[in-house]
């Protein structure tokens, strides 16, 4: 629901001015952040020992230098520059290059309550004055001071500890800088003073905790003025790459889609789909119990994706890259050359070798590496091991977003328990964010136990309803034609007694057609020499009557004469004298 703009009770909020901030650098933080930290206010990092406040601090500065051109100032109050220096060279921040370019000042201040004498007229004065001087040195515009807890150490009155931290944090606006303060987290409170969190416009709580004997950092915005923000905890890694802050909430959904298909590498598969295969960049899902040959099916499509010329990565969780192309080689999938040029990577690990955040992680920094066309996950069944049931889903949530955003083809392998084969239902909870669902399980006969593949649902284009069965030959995966029994579906050896009794009665049929086309053609035979005797009969009869009449027209002929010449008169005849004797 949108708001309407031209509200008579609101006015324009296009014309209200939003809270400007300055981007952290820090991988998801901005994204929680809505933008980054407040630009020219103070933002206090809380948090206990071995939470990575000093180096969120460090990496806002050199973010901030490298990415932004926004020069900074470190001061430090327990680790020297030349520690710090050397404890982020492992994260390839070179603090003294940056000094040397003039970008970055590092400043130790050492405070030590032994020294300070208790005359109640300490203060902050000599800090501003020394602050002061590095920030106007370089122009900076980033400050992070390390840590608040041992700068006031020498204040033992409290009245006196309030007024200069609230000092500090208006000098600090006033100076017009963007700043981040680390404090220790104290007892039910933030920080040890109770008051940092108050006086400061944005308070970020770091938080180490073990679950499980797995050590998972969250983060969480307690508050923050002047603008939304996340709320919910965050998972965050420290790797060789610095912080990494892992959204919890998914991406809004309006990335672009793809019509393009992409072959599954089986074509009697394909010819299963509306489109003859899935859509590029959708999620597709094999659900099973084991040896129902979901890695099978995955190395399938693999082998498919490297054929096409695209890259593919391979995630297993089971099996060793060496493993995994011997096991496919058995059955005529060749994995072996397209891991020798580039167009597959496999990537093997057991789920207990990192925490689910840090291996949602892992498989960014490998995508934006290696920018695979396609990712396999197999099984993400195993997942389990390494957190509970919200906590993978949320992973994996966060995992297909992830691969949507970049349009890449996602297939994922999941081991179904017995106790869900009927629900046909995955512990993880994910059926129904993929797009497309394959079931494949055991059908039981007589004895034997075979294999059925069906798709039980997919997005965007219509798709079969029948259950088919497949074997796992040496040349791969072969999907065998639909027989129907008496009693419905057949497979196995009922298969192959109904396809023998169907054969047995096409032969019968057969042999019955052949047989009444002989009768047919002995009966034509008959029947046509019973014909050629009647013709000949007829022919007979027809000269014996010809005959008869030929005769009879003479017969009528010659009497016909005979009566012309009896009609006619007979000649006068001359008297003469008689002869003289």
């Amino acid at each position: 629901m949108q708001d309407n703009p031209t509200s008579p009770s609101t006015g324009s909020s296009a014309a209200l001015p939003k809270l400007p901030k300055a981007p952290s650098g820090i991988d998801g933080l901005d994204e929680i952040t809505e933008g980054g930290l407040p630009l020219g206010r103070p933002t206090l990092v809380c948090g206990s020992a071995g939470c990575g406040k000093t180096l969120m601090g460090i990496e806002f500065l050199v973010r901030g230098i490298q990415d932004y051109n926004e020069p900074g100032v470190l001061m430090t109050f327990e680790e020297t520059a030349a520690e710090l220096a050397a404890n982020v060279t492992s994260l390839g921040f070179d603090l003294p290059g940056l000094q040397a370019e003039g970008k970055l000042r590092l400043d130790h201040v050492h405070v030590d309550r032994s020294e300070i004498e208790e005359t109640g007229e300490y203060d902050l004065e000599g800090l501003f004055i020394r602050l002061g001087h590095a920030i106007d040195s370089i122009g900076a515009k980033r400050v992070v001071l390390d840590t608040i807890e041992a700068l006031f150490s020498g204040f033992p009155n409290q009245g006196v500890l309030r007024s200069e931290i609230r000092r500090l944090f208006h000098w600090l606006k006033d100076k017009g800088v963007t700043t981040v303060i680390t404090a220790e987290r104290g007892e039910g409170t933030l920080t040890r003073q109770g008051l940092e969190e108050y006086v400061s416009d944005c308070v970020i709580l770091l938080d180490n905790r073990v679950i499980d004997q797995i050590t998972t950092r969250r983060l969480r915005i307690v508050k923050y003025r002047g603008s939304t923000h996340g709320t919910n905890e965050y998972p965050y890694l420290i790797t060789e790459d610095g912080i990494s802050v892992l959204p919890v909430t998914s991406l809004q959904l309006n990335h672009a889609v793809s019509n393009d298909i992409v072959s599954s590498g089986i074509p009697a598969l394909d010819e299963m789909f509306g489109r003859r295969g899935f859509y590029q960049g959708s999620s597709v899902l094999i659900t099973g119990t084991a040896g129902t040959a979901k890695t099978t099916l995955a190395a399938t499509f693999a082998a498919e994706v490297c054929r096409t010329g695209r890259r593919c990565l391979f995630l297993a969780f089971e099996e060793s890259p060496q493993q995994l192309v011997r096991n496919m080689h058995s059955v005529n999938i060749e994995l072996a050359s397209y891991v020798a040029n580039g167009l597959l990577r496999i990537e093997a690990a057991r789920p207990t070798l990192n925490g689910l955040e840090r291996h949602l992680v892992t498989i960014h920094k490998i995508i934006g590496d290696y920018k695979p066309d396609a990712v396999i996950i197999d099984p993400i069944s195993n997942l389990i091991s390494v957190g509970n049931l919200s906590e993978v889903k949320s992973m994996l949530i966060r995992l297909i977003d992830f691969l949507k955003v970049n349009n890449i083809t996602a297939l994922f392998t999941s081991l179904v328990s017995g106790r869900n084969i009927q629900q046909e239902m995955t512990e993880e909870g994910v059926s129904s964010l993929v797009d497309t669902w394959i079931s494949v399980r055991d059908l039981e006969g007589i004895g034997e136990r075979n294999r059925g593949l069906s798709i039980l649902k997919s997005r965007g284009m219509s798709h079969s309803n029948k259950v088919r069965e497949f074997l796992v030959t040496d040349q791969g995966i072969q999907l065998l034609d639909v027989v129907i029994g008496p009693a419905g579906i057949v497979t196995g050896a009922g298969r192959l007694t109904q396809q023998l009794h169907e054969q047995a009665q096409t032969l019968a049929a057969q042999q019955e057609q052949e047989r009444k086309d002989r009768e047919l053609e002995r009966r034509r035979r008959v029947l046509e020499a019973t014909i050629g005797n009647l013709r000949t009969e007829f022919e007979s009869v027809e000269e014996e009557l010809r005959q008869i009449n030929d005769e009879e027209l003479a017969r009528q002929k010659t009497l016909a004469h005979n009566k012309a010449q009896f009609a006619q008169p007979l000649p006068l005849q001359s008297e003469k004298p008689p002869r003289a004797l």
